[in-house]
C-alpha cells in the first residue's frame, strides 16, 4: 500500500452537500476536503495525496465535465466521481467517456456513495504502487552501461547468450559477465522476473 495518506477531495458549489459528504466519509474513516469550485480545486494542484476526486457534473464557472479535461491535459490520472441530477444522465455518460469511472444520481444511498468511493480508492493504490515500481525500475536501468542494456535487450528479446555474443561481437563469456552485472544491478533473481520488469517498463510491449 502507498505511504501517502488516501484524501478525497469533494467538489461542490453546494455548502451543504459538502458538509454531509464530508461527514459520511470521515464516519468511514476516509479523509476528506472540500472545494466550492472546480477552479479552486485545480487551484491547489498538485496534490500529493490525490486519491480521488467527487464532483457535481453542473456547477458555476467550470463544470464537472470542464474538470476531467483539465485533469486529462494536466496527465493527472485520479480516480473520479460524478454527481448528477436524473435530469443529467446525458452528462454523466459524457463524463465517463471522458474519464469518470462511476457516477452517482441524486438522491443517492450512503453506503452506495461510500462502496464506490472505496473502489475508486483501490484503484488509486494500486496505481500507485505501479507508479513506484516503475520509477524503481527506472532508477536501475539508469544504473546500467551501454554495454549492459544492449545484453538486457538481447535477453528480454529471448536469445540466447551465443545469439547474444554473435550479435555484439563480443565472446560469450563476456556476455555471462554483463548477464551478471545486469541481473545485479536490476535485482533480478531470474530471467522471468527481468522480463517482467522490462514489461512494466515498457522495453518490450506485451501482445
Amino acid at each position: 500500500m502507498p505511504s501517502e495518506r488516501r484524501v478525497v477531495h469533494v467538489i461542490d458549489d453546494d455548502e451543504a452537500l459538502r458538509d454531509s459528504l464530508t461527514f459520511l466519509l470521515r464516519t468511514a474513516h476516509i479523509e476528506a476536503q472540500t472545494h466550492n469550485s472546480a477552479a479552486a480545486f485545480l487551484e491547489t494542484l498538485p496534490q500529493p495525496n490525490l486519491s480521488c476526486v467527487i464532483t457535481d457534473v453542473r456547477m458555476p464557472g467550470l463544470s464537472g465535465i470542464d474538470l476531467l479535461k483539465r485533469l486529462k491535459e494536466l496527465k493527472i490520472d485520479v480516480p473520479v466521481i460524478v454527481i448528477t441530477g436524473h435530469a443529467d444522465i446525458s452528462l454523466a455518460v459524457e463524463a465517463m467517456k471522458i474519464g469518470a469511472i462511476d457516477f452517482l444520481e441524486k438522491p443517492f444511498e450512503d453506503d452506495v456513495l461510500l462502496a464506490i468511493v472505496q473502489s475508486a480508492l483501490r484503484q488509486w493504490e494500486g496505481e500507485a504502487r505501479r507508479h513506484t515500481e516503475r520509477a524503481v525500475i527506472e532508477r536501475r536501468l539508469a544504473a546500467l552501461s551501454n554495454r549492459e542494456r544492449d545484453v538486457l535487450n538481447g535477453l528480454v528479446a529471448g536469445r540466447a547468450n551465443k545469439q547474444i555474443a554473435f550479435d555484439l561481437g563480443i565472446s560469450p563469456r563476456t556476455v555471462e559477465i554483463y548477464r551478471a552485472n545486469l541481473m545485479d544491478k536490476m535485482e533480478a533473481r531470474s530471467l522471468s522476473e527481468l522480463v517482467r520488469m522490462a514489461l512494466i517498463v515498457d522495453i518490450i510491449e506485451r501482445e
